[in-house]
Protein backbone atom coordinates (compact mmCIF):
# COMPACT_ATOMS: atom_id res chain seq x y z
CA UNK A 1 0.00 0.00 0.00
CA UNK A 2 1.29 3.41 -1.30
CA UNK A 3 2.48 5.84 2.51
CA UNK A 4 3.59 9.31 1.41
CA UNK A 5 4.03 12.47 3.17
CA UNK A 6 2.50 15.51 2.37
CA UNK A 7 3.79 19.06 3.20
CA UNK A 8 3.19 22.56 2.40
CA UNK A 9 3.81 26.18 2.81
CA UNK A 10 7.15 25.66 4.53
CA UNK A 11 8.37 29.02 3.71
CA UNK A 12 12.29 28.89 4.46
CA UNK A 13 13.68 32.39 4.40
CA UNK A 14 10.47 33.51 6.89
CA UNK A 15 11.90 36.75 8.50
CA UNK A 16 8.79 38.68 9.43
CA UNK A 17 10.25 39.30 12.77
CA UNK A 18 13.57 40.15 11.53
CA UNK A 19 15.20 37.54 13.82
CA UNK A 20 17.58 35.26 13.01
CA UNK A 21 16.37 32.19 15.50
CA UNK A 22 13.28 32.64 14.15
CA UNK A 23 14.14 31.98 10.65
CA UNK A 24 16.28 29.04 11.54
CA UNK A 25 13.09 27.65 13.11
CA UNK A 26 11.72 27.35 9.83
CA UNK A 27 14.64 24.81 8.77
CA UNK A 28 14.59 22.72 11.79
CA UNK A 29 10.79 22.09 11.70
CA UNK A 30 11.00 21.17 8.10
CA UNK A 31 14.43 18.59 8.84
CA UNK A 32 12.52 17.10 12.07
CA UNK A 33 9.43 16.64 10.51
CA UNK A 34 11.42 15.09 7.22
CA UNK A 35 13.29 12.63 9.58
CA UNK A 36 10.59 11.62 11.56
CA UNK A 37 7.66 11.19 9.23
CA UNK A 38 9.50 10.42 6.09
CA UNK A 39 12.87 9.35 6.56
CA UNK A 40 12.06 7.37 9.69
CA UNK A 41 8.52 5.99 8.42
CA UNK A 42 10.09 4.78 5.24
CA UNK A 43 7.50 5.99 3.13
CA UNK A 44 7.72 5.90 -1.18
CA UNK A 45 7.30 9.47 -1.80
CA UNK A 46 6.90 13.30 -0.61
CA UNK A 47 4.91 15.99 -1.98
CA UNK A 48 5.16 19.51 -1.30
CA UNK A 49 2.34 21.53 -2.31
CA UNK A 50 3.38 24.72 -2.80
CA UNK A 51 5.41 27.46 -0.73
CA UNK A 52 8.49 25.49 -0.17
CA UNK A 53 10.38 29.25 0.10
CA UNK A 54 9.37 32.36 1.65
CA UNK A 55 10.19 34.69 -0.99
CA UNK A 56 11.11 34.43 -4.84
CA UNK A 57 14.31 35.88 -4.39
CA UNK A 58 16.54 33.76 -1.17
CA UNK A 59 19.23 34.49 0.40
CA UNK A 60 22.54 31.27 0.01
CA UNK A 61 21.59 30.14 3.40
CA UNK A 62 18.22 29.53 2.77
CA UNK A 63 19.04 27.82 -0.27
CA UNK A 64 21.41 25.66 1.03
CA UNK A 65 18.97 25.09 4.02
CA UNK A 66 16.42 23.05 1.04
CA UNK A 67 19.35 21.73 -0.06
CA UNK A 68 20.40 19.91 3.41
CA UNK A 69 16.64 18.78 3.82
CA UNK A 70 15.88 17.66 0.29
CA UNK A 71 19.59 15.64 0.07
CA UNK A 72 18.49 13.58 2.97
CA UNK A 73 15.86 12.46 1.15
CA UNK A 74 17.57 11.43 -1.90
CA UNK A 75 19.97 9.40 0.47
CA UNK A 76 17.37 7.84 1.52
CA UNK A 77 15.74 7.00 -2.16
CA UNK A 78 12.70 9.08 -1.25
CA UNK A 79 11.93 10.81 -4.65
CA UNK A 80 10.27 14.54 -4.25
CA UNK A 81 7.62 15.94 -6.07
CA UNK A 82 6.76 19.25 -5.37
CA UNK A 83 4.63 22.83 -7.18
CA UNK A 84 5.34 26.76 -6.78
CA UNK A 85 2.98 28.03 -4.90
CA UNK A 86 2.53 32.00 -4.87
CA UNK A 87 5.75 32.88 -2.21
CA UNK A 88 8.13 31.11 -4.75
CA UNK A 89 6.51 30.96 -8.28
CA UNK A 90 9.04 32.49 -11.01
CA UNK A 91 7.97 36.00 -11.53
CA UNK A 92 6.18 37.05 -14.52
CA UNK A 93 8.25 36.76 -18.06
CA UNK A 94 10.64 34.75 -16.41
CA UNK A 95 11.66 31.17 -17.20
CA UNK A 96 13.12 29.64 -13.93
CA UNK A 97 12.89 29.62 -10.12
CA UNK A 98 14.53 28.52 -7.20
CA UNK A 99 12.59 25.21 -7.18
CA UNK A 100 13.17 24.88 -10.91
CA UNK A 101 17.42 24.86 -10.07
CA UNK A 102 16.02 22.13 -7.46
CA UNK A 103 14.43 20.40 -9.76
CA UNK A 104 17.59 20.81 -12.40
CA UNK A 105 19.70 19.06 -9.78
CA UNK A 106 18.06 15.78 -8.99
CA UNK A 107 16.77 17.28 -5.50
CA UNK A 108 13.17 17.32 -6.46
CA UNK A 109 10.70 17.26 -9.05
CA UNK A 110 8.60 20.05 -10.11
CA UNK A 111 5.88 19.05 -12.02
CA UNK A 112 4.21 21.78 -14.29
CA UNK A 113 1.94 21.88 -17.05
CA UNK A 114 3.28 22.50 -20.58
CA UNK A 115 2.43 25.91 -22.41
CA UNK A 116 -0.33 24.85 -24.36
CA UNK A 117 0.33 28.16 -26.63
CA UNK A 118 3.49 26.82 -27.92
CA UNK A 119 2.54 23.75 -28.58
CA UNK A 120 3.20 22.01 -26.24
CA UNK A 121 0.76 18.89 -24.26
CA UNK A 122 -1.18 20.22 -21.16
CA UNK A 123 0.24 17.29 -19.37
CA UNK A 124 3.74 15.36 -20.25
CA UNK A 125 5.06 12.45 -18.60
CA UNK A 126 7.62 12.99 -16.85
CA UNK A 127 11.42 12.89 -18.52
CA UNK A 128 14.38 12.27 -15.99
CA UNK A 129 16.55 13.37 -18.43
CA UNK A 130 15.02 16.98 -19.34
CA UNK A 131 14.04 17.31 -15.75
CA UNK A 132 10.42 18.31 -17.17
CA UNK A 133 7.34 16.99 -16.57
CA UNK A 134 3.26 17.19 -15.75
CA UNK A 135 2.87 14.17 -14.06
CA UNK A 136 4.70 11.22 -12.85
CA UNK A 137 3.88 7.43 -12.27
CA UNK A 138 5.49 5.62 -9.18
CA UNK A 139 6.27 1.95 -8.81
CA UNK A 140 4.63 2.25 -5.59
CA UNK A 141 1.30 2.84 -7.74
CA UNK A 142 0.03 6.27 -7.88
CA UNK A 143 0.03 9.04 -10.69
CA UNK A 144 0.66 12.71 -9.16
CA UNK A 145 -0.14 15.36 -11.17
CA UNK A 146 1.51 18.73 -10.60
CA UNK A 147 -0.33 22.49 -11.55
CA UNK A 148 0.36 26.25 -11.20
CA UNK A 149 -0.41 28.87 -8.93
CA UNK A 150 -3.38 30.07 -10.81
CA UNK A 151 -4.40 32.96 -8.47
CA UNK A 152 -7.84 34.51 -9.72
CA UNK A 153 -8.04 31.95 -12.51
CA UNK A 154 -7.79 28.80 -10.77
CA UNK A 155 -11.78 27.96 -11.47
CA UNK A 156 -10.87 28.18 -14.94
CA UNK A 157 -7.54 26.26 -14.63
CA UNK A 158 -9.32 23.53 -12.88
CA UNK A 159 -11.76 22.76 -16.01
CA UNK A 160 -8.41 22.47 -17.99
CA UNK A 161 -6.65 20.44 -15.86
CA UNK A 162 -9.74 18.11 -15.57
CA UNK A 163 -9.87 18.10 -18.98
CA UNK A 164 -5.92 17.49 -19.70
CA UNK A 165 -6.06 14.24 -17.08
CA UNK A 166 -9.74 12.73 -18.74
CA UNK A 167 -6.91 13.03 -22.17
CA UNK A 168 -4.05 10.56 -20.34
CA UNK A 169 -3.50 7.11 -20.72
CA UNK A 170 -4.30 4.42 -18.32
CA UNK A 171 -2.65 4.82 -14.79
CA UNK A 172 -1.98 3.43 -11.89
CA UNK A 173 -5.07 2.79 -9.12
CA UNK A 174 -4.48 6.09 -7.18
CA UNK A 175 -4.47 9.94 -8.87
CA UNK A 176 -3.08 12.82 -6.83
CA UNK A 177 -2.92 15.63 -7.47
CA UNK A 178 -1.14 18.81 -5.75
CA UNK A 179 -2.86 22.63 -6.04
CA UNK A 180 -2.06 25.40 -4.20
CA UNK A 181 -4.93 26.98 -3.35
CA UNK A 182 -7.75 27.23 -0.69
CA UNK A 183 -11.30 26.93 0.30
CA UNK A 184 -13.77 29.49 1.36
CA UNK A 185 -14.94 29.22 5.20
CA UNK A 186 -11.86 27.72 6.49
CA UNK A 187 -9.97 31.11 7.51
CA UNK A 188 -11.55 34.82 7.83
CA UNK A 189 -10.65 37.88 5.62
CA UNK A 190 -9.58 35.44 2.45
CA UNK A 191 -10.44 36.83 -0.68
CA UNK A 192 -10.67 34.68 -3.89
CA UNK A 193 -11.11 31.56 -2.01
CA UNK A 194 -12.39 28.53 -4.48
CA UNK A 195 -15.25 26.94 -3.43
CA UNK A 196 -15.96 23.30 -2.91
CA UNK A 197 -18.18 22.70 -6.02
CA UNK A 198 -15.42 24.51 -8.19
CA UNK A 199 -13.26 21.58 -7.61
CA UNK A 200 -15.84 18.59 -8.26
CA UNK A 201 -14.43 18.62 -11.87
CA UNK A 202 -11.33 16.83 -10.29
CA UNK A 203 -13.10 14.04 -8.96
CA UNK A 204 -14.95 13.83 -11.90
CA UNK A 205 -11.94 13.05 -13.51
CA UNK A 206 -10.30 10.64 -11.78
CA UNK A 207 -8.47 12.49 -8.57
CA UNK A 208 -8.75 10.49 -5.61
CA UNK A 209 -6.51 12.32 -3.11
CA UNK A 210 -6.34 16.71 -3.86
CA UNK A 211 -3.23 17.91 -1.91
CA UNK A 212 -3.63 21.34 -1.16
CA UNK A 213 -1.69 23.77 0.19
CA UNK A 214 -2.03 28.17 0.66
CA UNK A 215 -4.14 28.05 3.97
CA UNK A 216 -1.96 27.88 6.68
CA UNK A 217 -5.60 26.26 8.39
CA UNK A 218 -5.21 22.28 8.37
CA UNK A 219 -8.55 20.91 6.95
CA UNK A 220 -10.49 18.31 5.17
CA UNK A 221 -13.18 17.90 3.34
CA UNK A 222 -15.08 14.62 1.77
CA UNK A 223 -12.26 12.12 1.96
CA UNK A 224 -10.42 13.37 -0.80
CA UNK A 225 -9.52 17.00 -0.40
CA UNK A 226 -6.83 17.69 2.33
CA UNK A 227 -4.89 20.52 3.53
CA UNK A 228 -2.09 20.13 6.25
CA UNK A 229 -1.15 23.75 7.30
CA UNK A 230 1.47 25.54 7.52
CA UNK A 231 4.88 23.32 8.78
CA UNK A 232 5.58 25.96 11.55
CA UNK A 233 3.01 29.47 12.44
CA UNK A 234 3.74 32.07 10.29
CA UNK A 235 2.27 34.72 12.88
CA UNK A 236 1.49 34.17 16.71
CA UNK A 237 -2.58 34.82 15.12
CA UNK A 238 -1.57 31.12 13.66
CA UNK A 239 -0.18 29.48 17.06
CA UNK A 240 -3.69 28.52 17.49
CA UNK A 241 -4.52 27.27 14.46
CA UNK A 242 -4.18 22.92 14.09
CA UNK A 243 -1.45 22.69 11.35
CA UNK A 244 1.34 19.75 10.48
CA UNK A 245 1.89 17.14 7.99
CA UNK A 246 0.09 14.80 6.77
CA UNK A 247 1.13 10.87 6.83
CA UNK A 248 -0.75 9.08 4.51
CA UNK A 249 -1.76 5.49 3.15
CA UNK A 250 -3.82 4.68 0.56
CA UNK A 251 -5.94 1.37 -0.35
CA UNK A 252 -8.50 0.07 -1.67
CA UNK A 253 -10.57 0.49 1.45
CA UNK A 254 -9.80 4.81 1.29
CA UNK A 255 -7.37 7.15 2.41
CA UNK A 256 -6.13 7.03 5.82
CA UNK A 257 -4.59 10.58 6.39
CA UNK A 258 -3.02 11.44 10.04
CA UNK A 259 -1.80 15.19 10.82
CA UNK A 260 1.30 15.21 12.61
CA UNK A 261 2.65 17.71 14.30
CA UNK A 262 5.21 16.31 16.78
CA UNK A 263 8.53 17.39 15.62
CA UNK A 264 10.33 20.37 16.52
CA UNK A 265 8.28 24.13 16.70
CA UNK A 266 8.78 27.39 18.14
CA UNK A 267 6.17 27.65 20.96
CA UNK A 268 3.30 30.70 21.34
CA UNK A 269 1.68 32.24 24.03
CA UNK A 270 -1.23 34.93 23.73
CA UNK A 271 -2.15 36.58 27.03
CA UNK A 272 -4.37 39.30 27.46
CA UNK A 273 -4.67 41.75 30.39
CA UNK A 274 -7.80 43.75 31.51
CA UNK A 275 -7.18 47.61 32.89
CA UNK A 276 -9.62 49.77 33.68
CA UNK A 277 -9.49 53.64 34.12
CA UNK A 278 -9.86 53.93 37.51
CA UNK A 279 -5.87 52.63 37.32
CA UNK A 280 -2.57 54.57 37.15
CA UNK A 281 0.02 54.46 34.92
CA UNK A 282 2.13 52.85 37.41
CA UNK A 283 -1.05 50.34 38.42
CA UNK A 284 -1.15 49.51 34.95
CA UNK A 285 2.44 48.77 34.40
CA UNK A 286 2.61 46.60 37.40
CA UNK A 287 -0.60 44.96 36.25
CA UNK A 288 1.06 43.88 33.37
CA UNK A 289 4.31 42.25 35.03
CA UNK A 290 2.43 40.72 37.37
CA UNK A 291 0.49 38.92 34.15
CA UNK A 292 3.68 37.42 33.09
CA UNK A 293 5.07 36.36 36.14
CA UNK A 294 2.04 34.04 37.09
CA UNK A 295 1.91 32.91 33.84
CA UNK A 296 5.80 32.47 33.97
CA UNK A 297 5.02 30.27 37.62
CA UNK A 298 2.37 28.71 36.34
CA UNK A 299 4.05 27.23 33.45
CA UNK A 300 2.17 29.04 30.85
CA UNK A 301 4.75 29.88 29.95
CA UNK A 302 7.16 27.40 28.87
CA UNK A 303 10.84 27.58 30.31
CA UNK A 304 12.56 26.61 27.48
CA UNK A 305 12.17 26.74 23.91
CA UNK A 306 12.35 30.93 24.20
CA UNK A 307 8.84 30.93 23.52
CA UNK A 308 7.27 33.58 21.27
CA UNK A 309 4.79 35.66 23.43
CA UNK A 310 2.19 38.26 22.77
CA UNK A 311 0.59 40.54 25.52
CA UNK A 312 -2.57 42.32 24.60
CA UNK A 313 -3.77 45.35 27.04
CA UNK A 314 -7.46 46.05 26.83
CA UNK A 315 -10.12 48.24 28.32
CA UNK A 316 -9.67 51.96 29.25
CA UNK A 317 -6.95 54.14 31.12
CA UNK A 318 -7.04 57.56 32.87
CA UNK A 319 -3.91 58.81 31.43
CA UNK A 320 -2.47 59.38 28.00
CA UNK A 321 -1.50 56.54 26.62
CA UNK A 322 1.65 58.46 25.56
CA UNK A 323 2.73 59.14 28.66
CA UNK A 324 3.36 55.29 28.87
CA UNK A 325 6.90 53.82 27.78
CA UNK A 326 5.59 51.09 25.48
CA UNK A 327 9.41 49.97 24.45
CA UNK A 328 10.73 49.91 28.15
CA UNK A 329 7.54 47.89 29.49
CA UNK A 330 8.14 45.78 26.41
CA UNK A 331 11.78 45.09 27.09
CA UNK A 332 11.25 44.65 30.75
CA UNK A 333 8.47 42.28 30.34
CA UNK A 334 10.50 40.22 27.39
CA UNK A 335 13.14 39.88 29.82
CA UNK A 336 10.83 38.49 32.26
CA UNK A 337 9.45 36.07 30.04
CA UNK A 338 12.55 35.33 28.66
CA UNK A 339 10.81 35.20 25.18
CA UNK A 340 13.14 35.25 22.37
CA UNK A 341 10.55 37.52 20.32
CA UNK A 342 7.37 39.49 22.66
CA UNK A 343 5.33 41.21 21.20
CA UNK A 344 3.24 44.22 23.17
CA UNK A 345 -0.24 44.88 21.96
CA UNK A 346 -1.51 47.94 24.02
CA UNK A 347 -4.93 48.52 22.86
CA UNK A 348 -6.71 49.85 26.30
CA UNK A 349 -8.59 53.05 24.57
CA UNK A 350 -8.40 56.24 26.75
CA UNK A 351 -11.77 56.72 28.75
CA UNK A 352 -13.65 59.59 27.06
CA UNK A 353 -16.36 61.78 27.96
CA UNK A 354 -18.88 64.12 26.46
CA UNK A 355 -20.94 66.23 28.27
CA UNK A 356 -24.31 66.90 27.36
CA UNK A 357 -24.66 70.75 26.35
CA UNK A 358 -27.65 72.69 25.57
CA UNK A 359 -28.66 74.40 22.71
CA UNK A 360 -27.47 78.27 22.82
CA UNK A 361 -25.07 77.68 25.50
CA UNK A 362 -22.62 80.50 26.34
CA UNK A 363 -18.91 80.51 24.93
CA UNK A 364 -18.27 80.47 28.82
CA UNK A 365 -20.21 77.15 29.65
CA UNK A 366 -19.24 75.47 26.31
CA UNK A 367 -15.33 75.83 27.46
CA UNK A 368 -15.93 74.54 30.98
CA UNK A 369 -17.72 71.46 30.06
CA UNK A 370 -14.98 70.82 27.36
CA UNK A 371 -12.12 71.20 30.19
CA UNK A 372 -14.43 68.98 32.49
CA UNK A 373 -15.09 66.05 30.11
CA UNK A 374 -11.04 66.25 29.16
CA UNK A 375 -9.84 66.33 33.15
CA UNK A 376 -12.84 63.54 34.10
CA UNK A 377 -11.30 61.05 31.90
CA UNK A 378 -7.44 61.85 33.18
CA UNK A 379 -7.18 59.13 35.76
CA UNK A 380 -4.84 62.00 37.91
CA UNK A 381 -6.99 64.55 37.58
CA UNK A 382 -10.71 63.27 37.80
CA UNK A 383 -11.26 64.46 41.06
CA UNK A 384 -10.56 67.80 41.10
CA UNK A 385 -12.78 68.52 37.51
CA UNK A 386 -14.23 71.53 38.53
CA UNK A 387 -11.82 73.59 40.34
CA UNK A 388 -9.18 72.66 37.38
CA UNK A 389 -11.44 73.52 35.06
CA UNK A 390 -11.99 77.08 36.26
CA UNK A 391 -8.75 77.33 36.72
CA UNK A 392 -7.88 76.64 33.09
CA UNK A 393 -10.26 79.22 32.19
CA UNK A 394 -8.47 81.80 34.41
CA UNK A 395 -5.11 80.46 32.81
CA UNK A 396 -6.62 81.36 28.79
CA UNK A 397 -7.68 84.72 30.25
CA UNK A 398 -4.55 85.58 31.34
CA UNK A 399 -2.97 84.44 28.04
CA UNK A 400 -5.66 87.17 26.23
CA UNK A 401 -4.16 89.91 28.73
CA UNK A 402 -0.87 89.18 27.70
CA UNK A 403 0.56 88.13 30.87
CA UNK A 404 4.71 86.85 30.55
CA UNK A 405 5.42 83.55 29.89
CA UNK A 406 6.94 83.05 33.54
CA UNK A 407 3.79 84.27 35.17
CA UNK A 408 1.63 81.47 33.26
CA UNK A 409 4.05 78.87 34.14
CA UNK A 410 3.78 79.75 38.08
CA UNK A 411 -0.41 80.37 37.76
CA UNK A 412 0.01 76.50 36.40
CA UNK A 413 2.20 75.42 39.34
CA UNK A 414 0.03 76.66 41.76
CA UNK A 415 -2.99 75.49 40.05
CA UNK A 416 -1.74 71.98 39.93
CA UNK A 417 -0.60 71.74 43.60
CA UNK A 418 -3.31 69.94 45.55
CA UNK A 419 -5.79 71.81 47.26
CA UNK A 420 -4.46 75.14 45.32
CA UNK A 421 -7.76 77.13 45.21
CA UNK A 422 -7.48 77.31 41.16
CA UNK A 423 -10.79 79.41 40.94
CA UNK A 424 -9.20 82.07 42.58
CA UNK A 425 -7.94 84.77 39.63
CA UNK A 426 -5.47 86.08 41.08
CA UNK A 427 -2.79 83.16 41.64
CA UNK A 428 0.18 83.69 40.20
CA UNK A 429 0.01 87.26 40.02
CA UNK A 430 3.30 89.13 40.69
CA UNK A 431 4.09 90.63 43.96
CA UNK A 432 3.89 94.17 42.55
CA UNK A 433 0.03 93.97 41.53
Amino acid sequence: MPRFLHLADIHLGFDRYDNKERTQDFYYALNDAIETYAIAQSVDFVVIAGDLFEHRTIQPNILNQAQLCLQALRDAEIPVLAIEGNHDNRPYGTKTSWLRYLSDWGLLKLLEPGDVNAGEPFYAPWDETSRRGGYLDLPCGVRVLGSHWYGATAPKAIEQIAAAIGRLPRGPAHTLLMFHHGLEGQIARYQGALRYADLLPLKDAGVDYLALGHIHKNYAMEGWIFNPGSVEANSVEEGGFERGVYLVELSTDGIEAKLQHDYYQRPIVRLRHKVTESQSMDDVEQGAIARIEAAVQNGVIPAENAPIVELRIEGSIGFDRLDLDIRQLKDQLQKLSGALIFLLKFEAEMMEYASPIADGAERLEVEREVFRDLLAAHNTYKNRTDELSQGLIHLKEQHLDGRSEDDLYEFLQQLLLPNANSADPSLGQSAEE
